[in-house]
Order: structure tokens, then sequence, then C-alpha cells
């Protein structure tokens, strides 16, 4: 399948590891022109080394300012011309039930997890010029259902998927698709460092894998996959929507 992704430029968020990793590396392989963010510039050289210069190139990054949506959008333009979307993964906020994540935390985590994610997709919004634009914000099943010891993903992941119902609203009119996935356990670094917090790791998964239909975590490629094609015009009447990416587990519809 034509996913027609030839010559379009798209911006990743939290490209060095994870599900970003995985939605870049997908990019990159099927043609797409990637700019990948990520605080660590070392962190983002495999990737690009996986690909052609002109297919990825890294916009190293120190902090989440509020200048730095901009500076993506213009090293995007300035390097190819154009920018169609963006797939902005949503760092992981720190763990703690809401007796233990102090004032300063939800600040901070409001900060990086929500408008640092709502600044990017409003700039990118602004810069592009190509109808059939699309931005993706990776979420999780935290929007539909609590997860147990994420008191602040519980608690902002909601408000940014009706955010993205509201972007997809007001940017529809210009050609742009806001889409949300909600990934659930994918075997990445962040739900592994979850597993270990647990105390009993092993079991933990074996637990967790036992309420998956699947019976299984997913692979960060198959995430990448779903990633890639929501993103892309193959998926060109898809917006307003929170897709989940969690071989079933979540119960709610």
């Amino acid at each position: 399948m034509d996913l027609g992704l030839a010559d379009r430029v798209y911006v990743v968020t939290g490209a060095s590891r994870g599900l970003g990793r995985a939605g870049a590396e997908q990019a990159a392989r099927r043609g797409r022109p990637a700019g990948g963010r990520a605080r660590k510039a070392e962190a983002l050289d495999g990737l690009v080394q996986q690909a052609p210069p002109a297919r990825c190139w890294r916009c190293p990054a120190t902090s989440p300012t509020p200048s730095l949506p901009g500076r993506l959008c213009a090293s995007a333009m300035a390097r190819y011309g154009r920018i169609d979307g963006a797939l902005v993964s949503v760092g992981g906020p720190p763990p703690g039930s809401t007796d233990q994540i102090t004032d300063e935390q939800w600040r901070s985590a409001f900060d990086s997890v929500f408008l640092g994610p709502l600044r990017l997709a409003r700039a990118v919004i602004d810069a592009t010029s190509v109808e059939g634009s699309s931005i993706v914000l990776v979420l999780s099943t935290s929007v539909r259902s609590p997860i147990a010891g994420l008191a602040v993903s519980n608690g902002l992941r909601p408000g940014l998927a009706m955010l993205v119902k509201t972007l997809a609203d007001e940017a529809g009119p210009r050609g742009v698709r806001v889409n949300a996935l909600l990934p659930g356990r994918i075997d990445t670094d962040r739900v592994r460092e979850l597993d270990e917090a647990s105390g009993r790791p092993a079991s933990n998964r074996r637990d967790s894998e036992a309420g998956i239909p699947l019976r299984r975590y997913g692979e960060p490629a198959e995430f990448g996959r779903v990633a890639t094609f929501v993103l892309s015009p193959a998926a060109s009447y898809l917006t307003g929507a929170a897709i989940p990416v969690d071989g079933g587990a979540t119960r709610a519809l």
C-alpha cells in the first residue's frame, strides 16, 4: 500500500528512544523526510545513520522552551522548504500517586506534557501551507482508563485528548488533520522502567500480559507502523480520533 509519503516532511519529537524513535524509524524507512528532536544530540546519531541524510535530520534541544516549536519548524522549512506535520511523542511524567506528586512536579509536568505538545501543534499549523498536513499526538490508554501509580498521566492526558478534538475542529477547514494514539504496554525503556519500579518486574510483566487479549507486550515497530499510517495521506479522512494501540487491553469504548 502506497502511503503517499514521498517528499513529505514531518517533525518527530522524542525521537531518541521509545515510541518517538519507533515512529521516526518507520518514517525514514518509507522515504519520508523526518526531523528528530531529542535533548541529547548523540542519542539521535543512530537514527540519522539508519537513513540517507535526505530523509532524516536531527534537531537536538536541551530543554522544551516556548521558542523550541518555532525553531523546529524553521529548521524543517530551511532544509526542505515545507512542513507537512508532526508526530508528537509526549514524554512520560513522573510516576506516583496523588499524595506522592508535589505541586512543583504537577506544574513541571503540565508545562512539558500539556503545554509542550500544544505549542508544537500550534507552530506546525501556523507553518504548514500544504493541504493534507497531519499532526499525531502520542498519548496513553490513561486517556480512557486510569493506570495505577501514574496520577499525573491520568490527570493530564485526557485533557490532551480533548485538545486533539478541539484542534481537529479548528484546523480542519485548512485541511490539517489532528489525531491521537493511545499506546498500551509497548516494550519500550519507559515501560520496562515502570515494571522495574514495581519491585517485581518479571511477575508484573506477566500480570500485565495476562490482561492483554494478545497476551504480550507490543513491539515498538508495531506502534511505529500505526503511527506512520495515521500521519500519512493514506489516512486522509481520519481526524479528531483517539486510537488505541494496545493489543486490545482497553476495555472502554
